[in-house]
């Protein structure tokens, strides 16, 4: 099938949510609660706000902060003879507006058309975000997925110490289960020994873009799944682990894909790091010169 078919997503040119539309000093996109009511036919703020605390409620649930997607706020309304006054509001990320249609009142048809839209705007900033990707480099892939897995581990260890995942040997144990399971039963110590790294060098630091994409794509996966199912226990941590490193090296197979452990070594990242910093300092030097 052609590629372009699919990246071909359209919808009406000006929808009631692409009109309310807000865009901040920083050109970030959000959305008004308090626009974004009426246009769900909402009559009060206080029945709107039992749809918004639902929309938190699965935002947390889904392993996200409420306060980055719902940020509390105010807004100016008119009162009549040209008199303001101050009521609470919050600004909306896309997504928390993605989550407020699928908690409102499936009755309404605005709110079926809501659920298209911000569905629709999600997949066209996934495809944007594909295309950004594959412009840059290989040395520039590297740094952003190296960026992306060090912040993903954060987010996977969190996830982990809920589950009972408590210690730093535990932490090693369940890591190597989720090694494992992508990497046909080698641990990071096996793995490290295969690549001829020294034991003081990170395996992740020596690793190219498409292997730092296949354990990018096992953290999150790992992470999801022990939030989602509120897993318990570390020895169902760890194989919830094992089993998505096995299902990111099923998907590798059936694209006829390289085996992780069978990737190159390449050099290590600290040196690509130490010059990208470089670059960003005189990039900054020059421009307050200018």
């Amino acid at each position: 099938m052609d590629e372009s078919a699919n990246n071909d997503i359209s919808l009406p040119a000006q929808t009631p949510f692409e009109r309310i539309k807000l865009i901040d000093p920083d050109d970030n996109e959000f959305w008004s609660a308090r626009d974004l009511m009426p246009t769900l036919e909402y009559a009060s703020w206080q029945k709107f706000k039992g749809v918004l605390l639902k929309a938190q409620i699965a935002c947390e649930n889904s392993g996200y902060d409420p306060a980055e997607h719902f940020i509390q706020a105010v807004k100016m309304i008119a009162i009549g003879n040209d008199a303001k006054r101050e009521v609470e509001d919050m600004h909306l990320s896309r997504y928390a507006c993605y989550l407020i249609v699928q908690n409102a009142d499936p009755s309404k048809e605005v709110v079926a058309l809501g659920q298209t839209y911000f569905a629709v705007q999600t997949r066209r900033q996934e495809l944007t975000d594909k295309k950004a990707m594959a412009e840059l480099t290989e040395e520039q892939r590297r740094l952003l997925l190296r960026q992306r897995v060090k912040h993903q581990n954060t987010d996977l260890a969190s996830a982990a110490k809920s589950a009972g995942v408590i210690t730093t040997q535990d932490f090693a144990v369940f890591q190597n289960h989720g090694y494992k399971g992508l990497y046909n039963g080698l641990t990071a110590d096996d793995i490290r020994h295969k690549k001829q790294l020294k034991k003081s060098q990170h395996i992740l630091d020596h690793m190219g873009a498409t292997e730092l994409a296949a354990n990018l794509f096992r953290s999150t996966q790992a992470e999801d799944k022990l939030r989602r199912d509120n897993i318990q226990g570390k020895d169902t941590a760890n194989q919830v682990h094992y089993e998505a490193g096995i299902v990111v090296r099923r998907a590798i197979a059936e694209l006829g894909g390289t085996m992780p452990e069978n990737l190159p070594t390449v050099e290590s990242i600290k040196k690509l790091e130490r010059a990208e910093k470089k670059r960003l300092t005189t990039s900054k030097t020059k421009a307050k010169k200018e």
